[in-house]
């Protein structure tokens, strides 16, 4: 059984576990379902609270997929929820990429 069919699994269970939700996107990133991982991280920005380091990923994966101005608009949206929560490292952290993407093209 695969790791991600493991996590699948367990959802069954608790569907709405936020740490069992990432990590099946991030399982989605390590096999490459670049899509699929943006749709968890969707999910999981819309909770309330949003669940933060979902913005970070997914302003990373879109990254992957050339979709700049979407990753952009993703990491403002995490960087005001982070602080909003008071989590000023992961507010830090996606200011410092959203940084890195002033050089990169639309």
């Amino acid at each position: 059984m695969s790791r991600r069919t493991q996590i699948e699994a367990l959802l069954m269970d608790e569907p709405r576990d936020t740490f069992l939700r990432y990590a099946l996107a991030m399982e989605h990133i390590s096999e490459k379902n670049l899509e699929s991982a943006l749709e968890v991280f969707a999910d999981l920005q819309s909770e309330q609270p949003p669940y933060v380091p979902a913005f970070f990923m997914a302003g990373q994966q879109l990254t992957k997929l050339g979709r700049i101005d979407e990753a952009r608009s993703v990491l403002r949206d995490g960087i005001e929820h982070a602080r909003t929560q008071g989590d000023g490292h992961a507010a830090g952290e996606m200011s410092q990429f959203l940084a890195s993407l002033g050089q990169l093209g639309n």
